[in-house]
């Protein structure tokens, strides 16, 4: 990922011979803020010059910052400071906000931040605080988490979303208000029509195609072809989707797309399963690529909860069916036709690694025009899942921390041949019982990555000013 540009400005006293008796001190302690972010590998800091200690300091030097086009800007207080400096910098300094103290006894840095703080309330501008020291694991891994939030909801304006098809199978949790993404998160809908994916498939080069085709067969598990719904030429067709998406969503600027793909595709060319697993990948038949979100059934707030995952972390994210509870097992099955990336079957970023697990089995009956659907068992370890839905027309956060787990490969098998066999499947362990689950999650559809983001995904929830809840039993 593209690193994240953070501002930092370090607040001082306004009477002149205690700001020259702090400086060193205050820009040690900047120092310190900024070494510890950018040795994390995920920050550009840009810092303020000197500690601001006049009106005409901080807005000097937060527009230095909105200059840098910062992404969220620190104001750190390491003692007691004028909260007047932090009132007329967050004028021009970009937020989100992050105001971060000091906890020494001999500083004043919580009484310069909680000043600021209540000087910020009063002029309703939103921010988040946090104190200690950034040489705390704990504390640093807070910052970074109010980091990252903040840089996904600032990414996320300007954003294009390519809907091809419009509204699946009558779901009315797919579709969002145009007029309402773009209010609240600052992103524009651009409507496709799913004939370009097979025009703009024709006309990829046959060398292409057969270059992706031969790296499929030498890296892929297993293909089952049977000469009806999966034969060699459909394959290719379906590779010929995911190229032909893919020139099409560099041609827009889409930034991320749902494909409908049900009743029009899947009845009369092929089915969109090999391109939305790949382009959800870290990596396609050309070598490593940034994960693109493609949302199967074109479900906008799924799409938009993935990109949400995909700018906290970078990571590929899952998209899947609540499809069934195993009581005796006490596991829930996550499956869906498409959109489940391979990345999910060894959680490598060799793609080798992952294809050797990987089955391309025939469509079901479900999508007579046929294709290839990605089969794989997703391997075990600790995720967090979530969900954005709307309730009376304002949006709602569901997270969901869980563990997908494997069993061994024969009942594995065994128990997604109770379903849809040649489909993928996330066996996951939740941490809430199923009733409460079922009562209380809000869709059909759920996403998630690899790794414990619900900080991350509760602090974006705030910046963006949703409601959260939290699918896990009290300890």
């Amino acid at each position: 990922m593209e690193k994240i540009k953070v501002g930092l400005l370090t607040m001082s006293d306004g009477r002149e011979y205690l700001h020259q008796d702090y400086i060193q001190l205050n820009m040690d302690y900047q120092q310190e803020i900024k070494e510890a972010l950018e040795s994390t590998g995920l920050f550009q800091v840009t810092a303020g010059d000197m500690p601001l200690h006049s009106n005409e300091e901080a807005k000097r030097e937060a527009m230095k910052l909105q200059t840098a086009g910062v992404e969220a800007t620190i104001f750190n207080y390491t003692i007691w400071c004028y909260p007047q400096f932090t009132a007329v910098a967050q004028n021009f300094a970009p937020g989100p906000y992050l105001l971060f103290c000091n906890l020494h006894p001999s500083e004043c840095g919580m009484v310069g931040m909680m000043a600021a703080a209540g000087t910020l309330e009063q002029l309703n501008v939103k921010f988040q605080k946090l104190w200690g020291s950034v040489k705390e694991p704990e504390v640093l891994n807070k910052m970074v988490d109010f980091l990252r939030a903040a840089a996904a909801v600032k990414r996320l304006k300007g954003m294009t979303f390519g809907n091809f098809g419009g509204r699946p199978l009558g779901m009315y949790t797919a579709v969002a208000n145009l007029e309402q993404w773009q209010k609240e998160f600052g992103i524009d809908v651009e409507n496709v029509e799913q004939d370009d994916i097979i025009r703009a498939g024709e006309t990829v080069a046959e060398e292409k195609v057969e270059h992706a085709f031969t790296w499929l067969e030498a890296n892929v598990g297993s293909i089952q072809y049977d000469g009806i719904g999966l034969t060699p030429e459909k394959l290719k067709l379906q590779i010929r989707s995911y190229y032909g998406l893919r020139k099409i969503i560099a041609d827009k600027s889409l930034d991320f797309v749902g494909i409908k793909a049900h009743g029009d595709l899947t009845d009369r060319y092929v089915t969109m399963d090999i391109a939305e697993a790949f382009l959800n990948d870290p990596y396609d038949f050309d070598g490593p690529k940034e994960p693109i979100v493609a949302a199967t059934e074109s479900d906008m707030d799924g799409a938009l909860t993935m990109q949400l995952f995909k700018l906290l972390t970078g990571k590929p994210v899952l998209f899947a069916d609540v499809r069934h509870y195993d009581k005796e097992n006490d596991v829930w099955f996550f499956s869906n036709s498409g959109t489940h990336a391979t990345y999910f079957a060894g959680a490598s970023m060799d793609p080798a690694e992952n294809l050797k697990h990987v089955t391309f089995c025939p469509e079901t009956h479900y999508y007579p025009a046929g294709g290839a659907s990605v089969h794989h068992f997703a391997r075990g370890g600790r995720v967090t899942l979530a969900r954005l839905a709307r309730k009376n027309g304002k949006y709602v956060m569901t997270i969901v921390p869980a563990e997908i787990v494997e069993f061994e490969k024969e009942k594995m098998t065994a128990m997604g041949n109770t379903t849809t066999p040649a489909w993928p499947v996330a066996f996951t362990r939740l941490q809430v019982s199923a009733d409460q689950f079922l009562e209380k999650f809000p869709c059909n559809h759920i996403h998630g990555v690899y790794g414990d983001c619900v900080e991350a995904l509760k602090l974006t929830a705030n910046l963006l000013n949703m409601d959260v809840q939290i699918l896990q039993q009290e300890v």
